[in-house]
């Protein structure tokens, strides 16, 4: 029996035992309660598009007009989106009156590798003018109106948790930001409301109502820069922004946010800073690489804190407060696998941290079985804390209940029990090894990690695992040269006697880009004063350690390392600071190694903010 029926057969079973409806809720890799995304892989590179859609218009993006007019006219729909290539594009658009000089092939092949470079993604990453085009790049505010990925559920919910980190409502939902409320980030209102509509809207205005689709109007005697053009016209092609999304799971922007507080605060005020400093002076094309960079650096660390609260969650059943929450500790290869020790080192400290994480779906399936119990238990289900924005003391009732501290913890753990005793039965012929591990109260003796550990082993423990690792890769822009994290293929002996296995291994690295980036944020002035201030190296450093996590001339936790190669480390460090022009130093003395940015940042606009 292949893997999938395997997985719907044993589903079939949970299904007669636990019902359908119960089923229904704990059969998923995901928690959003404690992370608002899906925990799948998902394309970093395409999440700005719907982030400035949901600012712009106050919901989550639906069907757009992408594959009605540069998809095929004949056959299935698969067949049509299929038929959506640079090629057709391109061909399209040297139709429209307002872009001459594309008329004849050659031309149009120019044409077609100009939105392959600036504006559009073929499917897989692949090259040619003849594949699917699959995402859009965020060259341009009207990059919105281009509805890729088709549905933006692909993207995993990671949009909607930044535009609710950024946007910082109350709410259970993002609703649409009143005219006098104060806020970087407005919602539903104008492209000056909101610095990121501000960073990306040149020669953009609004013709009234805001909420219509079609209300965004480019000024033709606006200079733009080519790719900013060629977006703006592949937008106006179509006619109008996408629909809102009207499907079963809701217009609506969730504003539940992880429960790393404290990393949420860091990315929101990350970005905040950044684009506020350097939307306007840092070259459109460099400026959209950094902020990848930003999302990547944040996101990678809002996933590893979380999953850092859940094993504290798992062994005392408490979330630490937010000024108790620290980030996952990575040694980093900053000489990015050129030197082989470095390269190793960082490769172990990754895989110590990936071995950890094959417990979070086990973690994930309690909290799921948990909060099934709670919410339709007589005397809980009165009074319940609120879920959002942050659901902290939601997950800390699930933790009493876990470890007994209530008192009605005693009749969910039965109820639980009894229905780990039946399932058991019912698994015995088929899923033995799913039985045993329901009935060995003595290894462990409470029913809802053994209801967890036989219910993921049911799920696949092999997917389950890989959808962690995939969420985590996705965050690194594992391999990407605005990323931070590599991976790479090796053969390697598991134990003595044992045949070489392949197998991938992966690494924090400091691409240029997160490089250029990290030194641009940390060198801005604390509150609203403008210009830059000089950093150490040190103060550099310390910073990357205290708020990010990562390891430069330290040891992590568990994690073995010898002087001499904590100092090549830093000495590699600093030769490419150096290199990339930004870091300053007249001799060795570590007072006079300082950085400073390669830009100027803009002097400061209050936003009308204190």
């Amino acid at each position: 029996m292949s893997p999938a029926n395997t997985n719907r057969a044993a589903r079939a079973i949970v299904d007669d035992v636990l019902g359908r409806g119960m089923t229904r809720e704990i059969w998923t890799a995901s928690y959003d309660k404690v992370l608002p995304i899906s925990v799948q892989d998902f394309d970093l590179t395409g999440v700005l598009p719907p982030v400035l859609y949901m600012f712009r218009f106050g919901y989550r993006r639906g069907k757009g007009r992408f594959f009605d007019t540069f998809g095929g006219d004949a056959g299935t729909p698969k067949e049509r989106r299929r038929a959506a290539t640079i090629e057709r594009v391109a061909a399209k658009l040297a139709e429209t009156p307002q872009l001459q000089g594309f008329q004849d092939e050659p031309e149009q092949a120019i044409l077609g590798d100009l939105l392959l470079c600036f504006c559009l993604e073929n499917a897989k990453r692949t090259l040619g003018r003849n594949q699917q085009i699959q995402r859009v790049s965020p060259a341009h505010y009207m990059a919105s109106w281009i509805d890729l990925p088709e549905a933006v559920a692909h993207l995993r919910y990671v949009p909607e948790m930044i535009v609710a980190m950024l946007a910082d409502q109350n709410e259970d939902y993002v609703e649409q930001s009143r005219k006098d409320a104060r806020t970087w980030f407005a919602v539903g209102r104008g492209f000056e409301d909101n610095l990121l509509l501000k960073a990306f809207h040149q020669g953009m205005v609004h013709e009234e109502p805001l909420g219509s689709r079609t209300a965004d109007r480019f000024r033709e005697e606006e200079p733009v820069g080519l790719d900013q053009l060629l977006m703006i016209r592949l937008a106006q092609r179509l006619g109008a922004a996408p629909d809102k999304l009207r499907r079963s799971d809701g217009e609506r922007i969730s504003n539940q946010r992880p429960i790393a507080q404290r990393a949420a605060r860091h990315f929101s005020e990350d970005i905040r800073r950044f684009v506020r400093a350097y939307a306007r002076v840092v070259p459109r094309h460099a400026f959209v690489a950094l902020l990848e960079s930003c999302m990547a650096a944040g996101l990678t660390t809002i996933v590893a804190s979380v999953i850092e609260l859940l094993f504290e969650w798992a062994e005392t059943g408490t979330i630490p407060t937010t000024s108790k929450q620290k980030p996952t500790h990575l040694f980093v290869d900053c000489a990015n696998g050129i030197d082989r020790n470095l390269r190793a080192l960082a490769e172990q400290s990754m895989d110590d941290f990936l071995r950890r994480t094959e417990r979070i779906p086990v973690i994930l399936m309690a909290l799921r079985l948990l909060d099934r119990g709670i919410r339709y238990d007589p005397h809980l289900k009165t009074c319940l804390p609120s879920t959002r924005p942050y659901a902290t003391e939601w997950v800390n009732l699930l933790g009493e209940v876990l470890y007994q501290r209530r008192d009605e913890a005693k009749a969910i753990l039965y109820e639980l029990e009894r229905k780990a005793a039946e399932l058991a039965e019912r698994l015995d012929e088929d899923y033995p090894e799913a039985a045993e591990m329901l009935r060995n109260e003595r290894a462990q003796p409470n029913p809802v990690w053994r209801l967890a550990e036989s219910l993921t082993f049911l799920q696949g423990r092999q997917s389950t695992q890989n959808n962690v690792m995939s969420l985590v890769d996705s965050t690194l822009l594992v391999n990407r040269p605005n990323g931070l994290g590599a991976r790479r293929a090796v053969i390697r002996k598991i134990g003595v006697g044992d045949a070489a296995k392949k197998r991938e291994v992966r690494s924090v690295v400091l691409t240029d880009s997160v490089l250029d980036y990290l030194v641009h944020l940390h060198t801005l002035p604390s509150g609203n004063k403008g210009g830059w201030r000089p950093l150490s190296l040190k103060d550099f450093m310390r910073i990357l350690h205290e708020r990010y996590g990562f390891c430069v001339d330290v040891a992590p936790p568990g994690v073995s390392i010898s002087n001499e190669l904590l100092r090549l480390n830093r000495s590699v460090l600093e030769r490419r600071l150096r290199d990339l022009g930004l870091l300053t130093g007249v001799n060795d003395a570590e007072a006079m190694k300082q950085l400073k940015p390669r830009f100027v940042p803009a002097e400061r606009d209050d936003h009308g903010l204190d």
